[in-house]
């Protein structure tokens, strides 16, 4: 079967590849009935990620295709638990959570927002205006606290993780997962910087903060091994913020590429960089992750990797969906497609 392009879509539909290809990435500047359309056809054509979505019902890709006189069937309250309710619009999770909602809302739920704090973490307790009996599932994000997450896992509730803490001892939440692909583009970066004869590159981010920072650093470390280079340790730098001008001053030279954890640890780098006069990609080159607003118009544009919000928010609704219906369902991890997005900060 031949592989439905971006082109197919715009071909199909009488548009341009630009406009599908803001739809489907979920960019701004864009009309709500038009991304629609976009993505009622990417669905109908079996576009890639977009193919499957069909099955949340019936063959048609959003719970508004329903006759809109219809009582949504179900209803209750999908608890969001978080330690970071000030998440920046910037934020991958943001755009998400937006379509997540609206998707929520037609099904007839509420999504309701529940700040977990320090304390909630130290005593393992849980939000103050949380009410188990009125929550139908749990949703959680920025929840990186090992013994936390395990505590609302035994809840007796649906949960589902999207991202969650680190696996480095191989231990695996008792709950379905979501995480976005962290390899493929991060792979793919450094085998080119090595056929151009660079060999000299590190990662910048704590790797144990999250499942999602240690996977892009194996992939970092995975790749080098798999090209038979040697990882120049001094060149691994487990910091991040406001943490990171000392550590970058004390090398006692760059390496040809820093990858770092995500897009906002690349800004902090850039920025630290140039206190100690040093210029990306001039003296070196960078990628982040996440392909943050900020990735695309800041000086120069940040090579990183694209993550497909809509689609997260897509899965996102029929894990919990199915996992309501079905609780006894082998637990599942399930991981969406990213795209590696080359700019000026690696010069590709």
């Amino acid at each position: 079967m031949k592989k439905v392009t971006i082109q197919d879509i715009a071909d199909a539909l009488g548009i341009s590849r630009n406009t599908v290809s803001k739809a489907i990435n979920n960019s701004e500047g864009l009309a709500d009935a038009t991304r629609e359309r976009i993505l009622q056809k990417a669905v109908e054509m079996g576009y890639k990620q977009f193919s499957y979505v069909a099955s949340l019902s019936g063959g048609i890709p959003r719970a508004a295709s329903a006759d809109p006189l219809e009582p949504p069937a179900a209803s209750g309250e999908i608890a969001l638990f978080t330690t970071n309710l000030s998440m920046q619009s910037n934020h991958f999770a943001v755009p998400m959570l937006d379509r997540f909602k609206q998707e929520l809302t037609l099904l007839g739920y509420t999504l309701d927002i529940y700040k977990v704090d320090s304390e909630n973490l130290e005593r393992r307790t849980l939000p103050a205006a949380f009410d188990i009996e009125r929550a139908s599932a749990i949703l959680c994000i920025e929840m990186f606290d090992r013994a936390y997450d395990e505590m609302v896992c035994g809840l007796g509730l649906p949960v589902l993780f999207v991202d969650g803490p680190n696996k480095r001892s191989g231990d695996s939440l008792p709950a379905d997962q979501l995480y976005m692909e962290n390899t493929s583009g991060i792979t793919r970066l450094v085998n080119e910087v090595l056929e151009k004869g660079k060999r000299r590159i590190g990662f910048i981010g704590d790797y144990e903060h999250c499942q999602s920072f240690f996977e892009r650093y194996t992939a970092f470390r995975s790749a080098m091994t798999l090209a038979g280079v040697l990882v120049d340790e001094r060149f691994c730098l487990k910091v991040s913020g406001p943490d990171m001008d000392a550590p970058l001053a004390a090398l006692p030279e760059l390496p040809d590429l820093f990858i770092c954890a995500n897009d906002f640890i690349a800004m902090d780098t850039m920025q630290s960089l140039r206190k100690l006069g040093k210029s990306v990609p001039g003296d070196v080159l960078l990628c982040g992750f996440d392909d943050a607003p900020e990735s695309r118009i800041m000086t120069p544009a940040l090579t990183t990797v694209h993550i497909h919000t809509q689609i997260m928010a897509f899965t996102a609704i029929h894990l919990l969906q199915t996992r309501m219906k079905e609780p006894s369902l082998d637990y599942r991890t399930v991981y969406t497609a990213t795209e590696l997005i080359c700019r000026d900060s690696t010069k590709c």
